[in-house]
C-alpha cells in the first residue's frame, strides 16, 4: 500500500488511530502507578504541513483541519479534548502547520512517572524522531524494526502500559506480520494493552485478517473502523481500522460516541463506522 506517512499525517486516518491512542493514554492515567506506551513503527514524531511531502498531499485539510473548524457534538467532543489540545500545543493561534505523530502525541499525554520507547527502523526518520526527544528523559528513542520490539520490549518493567503497532503497508503480509507479532507479545505480556492500526482499502483482506486474529484465541479483542466513502475499484483508501486488545471498559461506549459522530464529519455524509467484539473475555 506503500503508506508513508509524511504524504498522511493529519489525515482522516491519523484522527482517528490518535483519538484512540488518547482515550487509552488517559485511562491509564486514571491510576498512580507509571505506564509506558512502545510505539513500535514511530516515524518522526513531529510533521509539518508546510513541507513539501504535504503540500503534495494535503490530506490534513479533510482530516484535522476540519476536525478544527468543524468540531463534533458535545460529548463526543468531551472525549477528544485531550487529542485537540495535544495538537493545539504544536500550532499557535487558529492556523495549524505542524501535527504531533504517534509518539509526540503520547508523550504530551504524560504524568512525570509514565515513559515512552519509540522504535523507529529508517536511519533519517530515527535520527529526526531523537532529535524531537533530545535531553528528554522519559523517552527513548532506538533505531530499531519495530517488529522485533513485539518480542523483546515487553514486558515493559512497569508492567502497565499500552504497544502501537501502526505499520506503514509498505510490504505484502502486513496483515499477517500483525497478526504474528501480536501473538508472539500477548504470550510474554498477556495483561497490556495493544492497539493494532489498519487500512481499509480491500474487504476481503479485512476479513481475513480478523479470521486470523479470532484464531489466536487471544480474549478481549475490539475492533473499530471509521469509513469516509464505500470501498471502490480500484481500490483505495476508505477508512482505518483499530484492534484493541484487553481494551478499557469505557472504550466501547466512548467509541459508539466518537466514531459516529467522526464519520459523519469527515465523510461528509458518505462515512460510517463500526464497533465491535472480535473476541469476548473467552
Amino acid at each position: 500500500m506503500n503508506y508513508r506517512h509524511a504524504f498522511h499525517a493529519g489525515n482522516f486516518a491519523d484522527v482517528m488511530k490518535h483519538i484512540v491512542l488518547t482515550r487509552l493514554i488517559e485511562y491509564l492515567k486514571l491510576k498512580p502507578a507509571a505506564f509506558r506506551v512502545i510505539d513500535t513503527h514511530a516515524g518522526i514524531g513531529r510533521y509539518d504541513f508546510t513541507s513539501d511531502e504535504a503540500k503534495r498531499s494535503p490530506e490534513w485539510q479533510e482530516g484535522i483541519q476540519r476536525l478544527f473548524n468543524k468540531g463534533l457534538p458535545e460529548k463526543a467532543a468531551e472525549l477528544i479534548q485531550p487529542y485537540v489540545e495535544a495538537v493545539r500545543s504544536e500550532n499557535k493561534g487558529n492556523a495549524l502547520r505542524a501535527y504531533p505523530g504517534s509518539p509526540l502525541l503520547a508523550r504530551k499525554l504524560f504524568r512525570p512517572q509514565d515513559r515512552l520507547s519509540a522504535l523507529e527502523l529508517h536511519p533519517k526518520d530515527a535520527e529526526a524522531l531523537k532529535a524531537v526527544f533530545a535531553g528528554d528523559i522519559q523517552a527513548r528513542v532506538t533505531e530499531l524494526d519495530g517488529w522485533l520490539a513485539l518480542g523483546a520490549y515487553v514486558p515493559p518493567k512497569e508492567r502497565r502500559g499500552l504497544v502501537l503497532v501502526d505499520p506503514p503497508f509498505e510490504e505484502v503480509g502486513e496483515f499477517t506480520r500483525l497478526v504474528e507479532g501480536l501473538a508472539i507479545a500477548h504470550r510474554k505480556w498477556a495483561t497490556g494493552i495493544y492497539a493494532l492500526w489498519y487500512p481499509l482499502k480491500e474487504p476481503r483482506e479485512v476479513n481475513a485478517f480478523v479470521t486470523e486474529l479470532k484464531r489466536t484465541g487471544i480474549p478481549k479483542m475490539l475492533r473499530a473502523e471509521l469509513t469516509i466513502a464505500a470501498p471502490a475499484v480500484p481500490t483505495r483508501l476508505y477508512g482505518s481500522g483499530m484492534i484493541v486488545v484487553n481494551p478499557p471498559f469505557t472504550l466501547e461506549a466512548e467509541l459508539n460516541t466518537i466514531l459516529p459522530a467522526l464519520a459523519k464529519l469527515l465523510g461528509e455524509g458518505r462515512g460510517g463506522h463500526r464497533v465491535e467484539w472480535i473476541r469476548g473475555e473467552g
